[in-house]
């Protein structure tokens, strides 16, 4: 399927490894100009020259930390009026909610709800304008089933599902959408470091605890960055449109519930 999107301009962000690299991957595919986003310059230079090499596409690299204004303001320059904004960033780590303070709490919500909602407040009024756009919010499947040690991570997304409900409704009509991806078990360097976290704990070899994982998956396997990153592109295509304010979750059938 041509999703109709070739020659539009992408930011995505936290995109040099991961989930965001698999959409990054996957938008460049199909033809659009992608502006990627990470922390470390030589991962992102690496990740850049892979997209090229595989799809052909003009790749911009922008190193930045999205979560400041710094950051969000390099991202912008490199890509002024973005056809597509994919927002991505790296989640608070396990912890014990009773090892919150107000700084980590903060922390947490500026990274997973404030710095997406400021993103979309530079972008969304030029899309609305041009009759286009499409965010797409990459979020977790603990939006919707929380997990215990991810609680600010769960909040802050949560946060950022229920805010911007009603704004995607606002802008529905001017073929601008808003939706989530809500990632489960995926074979990142993130999911790995939690897999080598409980294997440690446990004291058993990771191998073990990863094939648990996945029998524990109806899918019985990880998902790839690859089948996610296919499907962001389709939220951003041109046959998307009818699509707003949604959660998709992507976990392999891991939620047990109908709705």
């Amino acid at each position: 399927m041509d999703l109709g999107i070739a020659g539009r301009k992408a930011i995505i962000c936290a995109s040099s490894r991961g989930l965001g690299r698999g959409c990054a991957m996957a938008l460049a595919a199909e033809g659009v100009e992608v502006t990627i986003n990470g922390r470390d310059a030589d991962r992102l230079e690496t990740t850049a020259a892979e997209i090229r090499a595989a799809t052909g596409a003009k790749v911009t690299t922008v190193v930045a930390d999205v979560s400041t204004r710094d950051g969000q303001a390099k991202l912008f320059d490199a890509c002024p009026e973005p056809d597509i904004l994919v927002n991505n960033n790296g989640g608070p780590p396990f912890r014990d909610f009773r090892e919150l303070d107000r700084e980590k709490l903060l922390d947490g919500v500026i990274a997973n709800m404030v710095a997406p909602i400021e993103l979309i407040q530079r972008c969304i009024d030029p899309m609305v304008r041009r009759g286009f756009g499409r965010i797409v919010d990459i979020t977790s499947s603990s939006v919707k089933a929380p997990i215990v040690g991810l609680d600010l991570s769960s909040g802050a997304r949560a946060g950022l599902t229920a805010f911007l409900a009603g704004v995607a409704r606002s802008v529905a009509g001017s073929n601008v959408t808003i939706n989530h991806l809500l990632p489960g078990s995926f074979d990142t360097d993130r999911q790995r470091s939690g897999l080598e976290r409980e294997a440690k704990a446990r004291g058993v070899d990771i191998a073990a605890v990863a094939a648990g994982r996945a029998a524990a998956i109806p899918a019985r396997r990880l998902g790839t960055p690859e089948e996610f990153g296919a499907a962001c592109a389709f939220l951003c295509s041109a046959q998307a449109g009818y699509i707003t304010g949604q959660n998709l979750l992507i976990d392999g059938g891991n939620f047990p519930g109908a709705f």
